[in-house]
């Protein structure tokens, strides 16, 4: 009887707390706190590397929006101090995790096996939702093979949009070294660039698609939320320390679990998630997010296979030489799925 006033309390509580207005109950999610019988955590604080732009320099990837809707689940799991620690979203995001700066993060899964090949001591633990990039291209370009010898705008070598680029002509029989001529510039910059055909092609992300559409400049020629094979695979991944992980596995899954049930919330109502990352000045245009985050596939998680996920990505990063590790080694040493499967049958849609 006790025990379950107990975990009565602690639901109200919860949903007390819940900085999206009860989403919970409106949207019939599972939202219960960890119950009494689950063991208890091995800490109650979390460093979360969060992929952040200063306005000055570029765009905040929207994508990230389950990270955001998180905060408060993530109480209701048992966190006391709860730290986000604001990277910018290229490389320094992979590096700040495997240096230990942070214990768990979302990323680009291309960035990631990057790590891996490295030798970083990061896990990947579960993909979170395809759909971040958008090619987009002038003039009588339609197709990444139109790309050959051709000027592509990245925000830097080894970001994600570089990698993704990478692996979209590796799958054409196309050698990213030396058949793309790459510039650097931030997304403003890209933009004006493209705009004004000074370059043929730019990787681009949520919010920054939705900019392009509505200033019409160029045109599209891969979505990763519609065009096979790029649909069917995690863009973006959750990956921890591993030795934050091997210390703390109960900690791990919570923190799993509450990114995941933040997909379901912002599938559900995205208008919630959206207004959350501008109140929080994550970004700036509520239209553009909403936008974003309603086009995101947040609650297809279930339907994808992360560790597929790698082994595409890391065959076609092999394939041209920019890892030296194959696939499975990269599975074998950097990737434990099995939070991934508990949750899987634990958070039933």
């Amino acid at each position: 009887m006790s025990n379950q006033r107990s975990r009565s309390l602690s639901r109200r509580e919860f949903l007390r707390e819940f900085s999206i207005a009860g989403a919970a109950i409106c949207l019939g999610l599972q939202t219960e706190v960890a119950d009494a019988a689950e063991q208890p955590l091995e800490t109650t604080k979390i460093r979360i590397i969060y992929p952040w732009t200063p306005k000055s320099a570029g765009s905040t990837p929207v994508c990230t929006a389950p990270l955001v809707v998180a905060e408060e689940l993530l109480r209701g799991e048992g966190f006391a101090e709860i730290q986000y620690v604001q990277k910018d979203p290229g490389v320094p995001a992979f590096r700040a995790l495997a240096s230990g700066e942070g214990d768990l993060s979302i990323g680009v899964t291309l960035g990631f096996i990057i790590e891996v090949n490295a030798g970083s001591p990061i896990m990947i633990l579960t993909g979170v939702h395809v759909g971040c990039y958008e090619l987009f291209a002038t003039g009588t370009i339609h197709s990444v093979r139109d790309l050959k010898g051709k000027t592509v705008s990245i925000p830097g070598v080894g970001s994600g949009a570089h990698l993704m680029l990478a692996a979209m002509a590796a799958y054409v029989g196309l050698n990213p070294k030396k058949d793309l001529r790459y510039v650097m510039h931030p997304f403003a910059g890209s933009t004006r660039l493209l705009a004004d055909g000074d370059i043929d092609a730019f990787m681009a992300w949520p919010p920054e698609p939705q900019e392009l559409r509505a200033k019409k400049i160029g045109h599209v020629i891969v979505n990763t939320i519609t065009d096979r094979p790029w649909s069917r695979y995690f863009c973006c991944s959750i990956a921890g320390n591993r030795e934050f992980v091997r210390k703390n596995p109960i900690a791990t899954k919570r923190v799993v679990r509450a990114i995941l049930k933040s997909n379901d919330i912002c599938a559900r109502d995205p208008e919630r998630a959206a207004r959350l990352l501008v109140n929080k000045g994550y970004t700036a245009r509520l239209d553009y997010a909403l936008e974003s985050v309603k086009q995101i596939p947040y609650a297809n998680w279930r339907n994808h296979d992360p560790e597929d996920t790698v082994r595409f990505y890391s065959l076609r990063l092999h394939e041209v030489g920019m890892i030296k590790s194959t696939p499975q080694k990269i599975i074998q040493q950097g990737t434990d799925w099995r939070i991934f499967r508990e949750l899987k049958k634990e958070l039933k849609a």
